[in-house]
C-alpha cells in the first residue's frame, strides 16, 4: 500500500515508521527543507513542497496513493490536504489530524476526511476509560461509517454477569469485537460468560449508545 504523510514533524514522522514497519511505501511531504530532507526517516520518500498546492500534490502522485494522511500541526492545512486528496485525486483512504477539538466539526466527510484523529480527546476517552467502571466510554468514531468504538467494564452489579455472550440480546447496529479480561483480549464466542471487570469493547451506531448503557451498567 502506498501512504502520503502531508507534514514530517514529529507526528508525521512517528506515523511513516510504524507504516514502514509493517511494508507499506511512504512518502513524506513538508515545507521546511530541513523536514523534508532524505534520510530523515530511513526507507521513505521525501518532498519538499507545500501540500496545500495543487501542483505539489501532482509531483507526489496521489492518484497512486490508497492512503493520504494529513499530519500536520495546521487543522487549516490538514482540511485543505483532505480535501485535495478526495476530490482531485479520488485518494479512497484520508486520515487527518485534528489539533483543536473545537475545530473538529469540520473534519468530516465534507472535507474529504474518512477519519479524524483528535489526540485530546482521545487523552481524554483514555482517562475516562481508566477510571469509569460502568459508564460507557467512547473512544474513537468512525468517521465514513458512522459508528463509535465504545468501551465499557463491568461492574459486579450489572445484570450482564454470569451470562452467555450468546444469550445477551444485543441493540440493533452493534457488535462485541473484543472483551480484556485481565491480561488476556478474549475474541467473543456465543459461550463466553461475562465476568464483572471485563472491560468489554463495542462498535455501535451511536443512537445505541444508551441502549447498551442499560444493558450493561450498574442498575
Amino acid at each position: 500500500m502506498r501512504v502520503a504523510i502531508a507534514g514530517a514533524g514529529k507526528v508525521g514522522r512517528s506515523i511513516a515508521r510504524e507504516l514502514l514497519g509493517f511494508g507499506h511505501e511512504v512518502l513524506l511531504i513538508d515545507r521546511e527543507a530541513d523536514l523534508a530532507r532524505p534520510g530523515v526517516v530511513e526507507g521513505a520518500e521525501m518532498l519538499h513542497a507545500d501540500a496545500c498546492e495543487l501542483a505539489a500534490l501532482e509531483e507526489a502522485d496521489l492518484a497512486r496513493c490508497q492512503v493520504v494522511v494529513a499530519a500536520t500541526g495546521d487543522d487549516k492545512v490538514n482540511l485543505v490536504v483532505s480535501l485535495l486528496a478526495k476530490t482531485e485525486f479520488g485518494v479512497p483512504r484520508v486520515v487527518a489530524r485534528v489539533n483543536h477539538p473545537k475545530n473538529e466539526w469540520m473534519f468530516d466527510d465534507s472535507w474529504g476526511v474518512d477519519v479524524a484523529v483528535s489526540t485530546p480527546r482521545m487523552l481524554s476517552a483514555l482517562v475516562e476509560e481508566a477510571v469509569s467502571v460502568g459508564d460507557l466510554v467512547r473512544l474513537f468514531t468512525f468517521r465514513q461509517g458512522e459508528a463509535d468504538l465504545v468501551e465499557i467494564t463491568l461492574p459486579a452489579q450489572s445484570p450482564a454477569v454470569g451470562q452467555r455472550v450468546g444469550s445477551m440480546t444485543w441493540p440493533s447496529d452493534s457488535a462485541l469485537v473484543a472483551i480484556v479480561r485481565g491480561p488476556r483480549v478474549i475474541a467473543p464466542s456465543s459461550d463466553d460468560s461475562l465476568e464483572a471487570g471485563d472491560e468489554l469493547i463495542f462498535v455501535c451506531a451511536p443512537q445505541q449508545e444508551p441502549l447498551l448503557q442499560r444493558l450493561l451498567g450498574d442498575h
